[in-house]
C-alpha cells in the first residue's frame, strides 16, 4: 500500500519518541476526536517550516490507522488519559500522504499529480479489488468501497516550489484537491498540513470547506505548534545548557493570540542536544527568500528591515495573509508573506524580527548591493568601531555625518527613530563582537546603547545620543546616572557622547566624544 492504512506513520512517530527531546503535543488529538464524521471535519493547519507540522501529522497517523497497535506508543502521553481516547485508537482507514515526495523523475505537475492518483487507485484496487474505468473520477473509487476515511496530508503546498509549476498547474491541483474533498460523504476527517495558506491559492471557492488556521488567526490549535516558556523551562530542568535565558534570547519571538512567548522547537531542541546556540532553523529552509522578498521592492520595505535591526517595531495592518502569488510586488505582500515563512513575527499590529537567530540573517541582508546607500553604510562601518575604539571622536562624528548626508529619506531625521537607524547601521559590524542593546536598563536610567563584549580584548562601550545639545552633556548623563552599573566588571570602559545639531550655522551637524571610564 502507497498512502492506505500504510505503517509510515507509525515507524516515524515511534523515532520521534525515541528522541531525546519530545514534548508531548497530543492532545491534539483530543481536539480533532470531536469532529470526525461531523460536517465541520476539514482542517488546514499552515506553520512555518519546523514547527511541529509533520510530527503531529505522523502522530495522527499513528493514532488513527487500523491494523495496528499503537497503545504501547501513547500509553504515556496525556492523550491516553482522555475520555475519547479508546473509541478512536486504531479504529479508521487512514489515507496518509505526504506530498513532499516526488515520483522519479518529475518534470512536470502532470508526472506529480499522475503518481498521487496512480497509487490512490492501486491501494483502492488492492483493499477493495476496485478497478477504475477509464475517465472515472478518483472520488467515485472511494465511494464504492462504502468505507469511510481519514485523510492526512502533510506539506500540502510543497508542489507550488517547483519551477515547472505553471498557473493552469496550481488551478489543476485545486480542482484535484476540490473534487476529493469537498461533499464526499467517505471523508469523517481531512487534516491537511503546509506553509502557505489555502486562500493564498484558492481564490474561488475550491478548499472553502476547510477551516484554515494559521500563525494570525489561530486561538485554538496554537498550543500544538512550537514551544511555550514552561514547555521550555521543563526542558531546561533536563538539559541545563544553554540556559532558558539564552535560549529565548536566541529562538524566542514569535506569539500566541493572548501575546505570550513561543519558541522555534527545532532550534530549541538542537540547541539543548548539543548544549550551544546557534543557527539551526534557519540553515533548512530557502533563507535566500528574506533577500529576495525585500529586493522585489527595496525602497518601501528596506526601511522596515533597518527599523527593525535597530529593534524598532513596524506598525502595519496584515488582514491575513495578502499575497496572491509567488512573485510578490507591494509591501504589504513582502511582508505577509515574511510572517508566513516565519522571518517576522506579527502580534498587535506590530511587525519584529524575532530573534537573535534571524537578526544575525538580516543583518547580512543589510550588506547586499541591492541595498544601496544602506549596504554602503553597514560596509563601512567596521571602520566606526575601530575609530571609537581609538577614542578618534572627530572620525566618528565623521563617519555619522557621511551617512546622514546619503538621499536615503528614512535616515533623514525628522524623530528619534531616525537617528537610532543610523547609528545602528553605522555599528552594524560591531554585532560581530558586541552585544549591542539599545535602550537598556543601567544604573539609574536607560542607556541609549550598551556595547558589552563577547570577545576578549574588546572594551565595553556606552553610548549616549544628544539632540541640540551637546556631547559633554551625553558623557556627563552617562557619569550621572551610572550607566557603566552594566559593564563595570570590565577592564575597559568607553564612553561615548554623539550630539545632533540643528543649527548649521554654529555648530557641525554631529559632534563627537570619546574617554576612558577611570
Amino acid at each position: 500500500m502507497c498512502y492506505l492504512d500504510t505503517d509510515i506513520p507509525v515507524e516515524l512517530f515511534q523515532r520521534v519518541l525515541k528522541k531525546k527531546i519530545y514534548v508531548d503535543k497530543s492532545m491534539l488529538i483530543d481536539k480533532f476526536n470531536d469532529f470526525i464524521g461531523s460536517e465541520d471535519c476539514y482542517f488546514c493547519i499552515t506553520r512555518p517550516r519546523r514547527f511541529g507540522k509533520t510530527i503531529n501529522a505522523n502522530m495522527l497517523g499513528a493514532y488513527y490507522t487500523q491494523g495496528y497497535d499503537t497503545r504501547e506508543l501513547f500509553k504515556d502521553l496525556r492523550i491516553a488519559q482522555t475520555v475519547s481516547y479508546e473509541e478512536h485508537i486504531n479504529k479508521h482507514h487512514v489515507i496518509y500522504i505526504d506530498f513532499s515526495r516526488l515520483p522519479d523523475p518529475c518534470n512536470s505537475y502532470e508526472e506529480y499529480i499522475s503518481w498521487i492518483k496512480y497509487c490512490l487507485q492501486d491501494d483502492l484496487k488492492k483493499g477493495y479489488g476496485i478497478e477504475k474505468v477509464p475517465g472515472e473520477p478518483i472520488q467515485n473509487l472511494f465511494e464504492k468501497t462504502n468505507e469511510k476515511f481519514i485523510f492526512i496530508m502533510d506539506e500540502w503546498d510543497s508542489i507550488f516550489y517547483k519551477d515547472f509549476m505553471q498557473e493552469k498547474d496550481k488551478k489543476a491541483y485545486l480542482e484535484f484537491l476540490k473534487g476529493l474533498f469537498k461533499t464526499q460523504p467517505y471523508v469523517e476527517l481531512a487534516y491537511m498540513t503546509g506553509v502557505l495558506p489555502i486562500a493564498k491559492y484558492s481564490t474561488g471557492s475550491e478548499l472553502n470547506m476547510f477551516r484554515e488556521y494559521n500563525f494570525m488567526n489561530d486561538t485554538i490549535y496554537e498550543d500544538y505548534f512550537g514551544f511555550d516558556e514552561k514547555e521550555v523551562k521543563e526542558l531546561t530542568q533536563q538539559y541545563p545548557k544553554p540556559s532558558f535565558e539564552v535560549l529565548k534570547k536566541w529562538y524566542d519571538g514569535y506569539y500566541k493570540s493572548d501575546g505570550t512567548s513561543l519558541f522555534n522547537p527545532r532550534s530549541v531542541s538542537l540547541a539543548l542536544q548539543k548544549g550551544k546556540c546557534k543557527n539551526y532553523w534557519t540553515e533548512t529552509g530557502p533563507m535566500n527568500e528574506i533577500a529576495e522578498y525585500i529586493e522585489h521592492n527595496v525602497d518601501e520595505v528596506r526601511e522596515d528591515i533597518v527599523k527593525m535591526v535597530a529593534g524598532i517595531p513596524v506598525e502595519v495592518e496584515l488582514e491575513g495573509y495578502a499575497a496572491s502569488q509567488l512573485q510578490l510586488d507591494s509591501r504589504d505582500e513582502i511582508l505577509s508573506a515574511m510572517v508566513v515563512f516565519g522571518f517576522l513575527s506579527y502580534h498587535d499590529g506590530l511587525l519584529r524580527i524575532p530573534n537573535h537567530e534571524l537578526m544575525e540573517k538580516f543583518q547580512r541582508v543589510l550588506k547586499r548591493k541591492s541595498m544601496g546607500g544602506v549596504a554602503d553604510i553597514v560596509n563601512n562601518s567596521k571602520n566606526v568601531l575601530d575609530a571609537t575604539i581609538a577614542l578618534d571622536g572627530q572620525k566618528v562624528a565623521q563617519y555619522i555625518e557621511e551617512a546622514h548626508d546619503r538621499e536615503i529619506p528614512f535616515l533623514q531625521y525628522n524623530n528619534e527613530n531616525s537617528l537610532s537607524c543610523v547609528i545602528t547601521l553605522c555599528y552594524l559590524y560591531a554585532r560581530n563582537s558586541y552585544e549591542v542593546t539599545r535602550e537598556d536598563k543601567s544604573g539609574k536610567g536607560f542607556v541609549d546603547y550598551l556595547f558589552t563584549p563577547k570577545k576578549k580584548g574588546y572594551p565595553a562601550i556606552i553610548l549616549e545620543l544628544k539632540y541640540n545639545k551637546s556631547v559633554e552633556e551625553a558623557i556627563d548623563q552617562i557619569k550621572k546616572k551610572n550607566y557603566v552599573e552594566r559593564v563595570k566588571d570590565f577592564d575597559e570602559i568607553l564612553l561615548v557622547g554623539i550630539n545632533y545639531s540643528t543649527d548649521a550655522d554654529e555648530h557641525k551637524h554631529h559632534d563627537c566624544i570619546i574617554e576612558k571610564y577611570k
